[in-house]
């Protein structure tokens, strides 16, 4: 069964493409077969991988407004065992239609319900909080906040807690959430202080996982390739594999509760 994850946070600058994008990369070398949806209209993951959203034929605004599966709009990467739905500008227009279709935050929940080839379907959400997160955060069984130690990155967290409380009332009563510190220096007082209380605060709720700053992360997408590629050796490249490993017993307990269910 698949195991859907989303990576949100209604604030931008935190990390979310570069999660995305390198845990998916992580999880692909580890042997799964994964998907990364881009639903961003910035269209970042799409471009971190090498591709020009401006030359695309068919991109996720397929899938949300033209009814298109994945599998039809999804491309190969330069990663074995790892596919990309893009996106471009067009998603921007796209979003504002939405809300004119029935049962709009469910239509990508029914697009991955159709798509059964991956271990793993990565959505990489906007900075925002409005129907593409929405729809994202309906269709996951996992999201994973991406949160810098800084105030106005953790404060942004109440924001993301009210909208998983929506979403599990309205649509998504399954969906559950975990805490990714990103761009964490460990040689800045108030970064060392605010992880603390973030993680004394959500307790399990928070990844043992942490990302550390690291300038090969901003130099990777330069060159069209994920952190394990671009440098397979360096400290992020480790520390999204350890948040790989981490996530895929939480994939295993997800995979026998619903055994259990079935």
């Amino acid at each position: 069964m698949t195991l859907t994850i989303a990576v949100a946070n209604a604030k931008g600058g935190v990390a979310k493409t570069t999660t995305s994008l390198s845990l998916g990369a992580a999880l692909a070398e580890q042997g799964l077969e994964v998907l990364l949806v881009d639903m961003d209209p910035h269209a970042n993951l799409t471009i971190s991988l090498g591709i020009r959203p401006e030359r695309l034929e068919s991109t996720l605004t397929d899938v949300l407004l033209r009814d298109q599966p994945l599998q039809a709009v999804r491309r190969p990467t330069a990663v074995d065992s790892l596919a990309l739905v893009p996106s471009n500008h067009e998603l921007s227009i796209a979003e504002g239609h939405l809300m004119v279709r029935e049962h709009y935050l469910l239509l990508m929940r029914e697009a991955i319900r159709g798509s059964n080839e991956h271990d793993i379907i990565i959505l990489d959400c906007p900075p925002t909080l409005g129907t593409l997160t929405q729809n994202a955060l309906t269709a996951a069984d996992l999201l994973v906040i991406p949160t810098q130690p800084e105030y106005y990155s953790a404060h942004a967290l109440r924001d993301m807690l009210n909208l998983i409380l929506a979403i599990r009332n309205r649509h998504n009563p399954r969906l559950r959430y975990r805490i990714l510190l990103t761009m964490l220096d460990n040689r800045n007082r108030i970064h060392r202080s605010l992880a603390k209380q973030i993680r004394t605060a959500f307790r399990e709720a928070a990844f043992e996982s942490e990302i550390e700053v690291d300038t090969r992360l901003r130099e990777s997408p330069i060159f069209g390739l994920p952190i394990q590629q671009y440098a397979p050796q360096s400290r992020a490249a480790e520390q999204y594999r350890q948040l790989a490993s981490e996530l895929r017993q939480y994939t295993n307990e997800f995979h026998r509760s619903h055994s259990t269910a079935a």
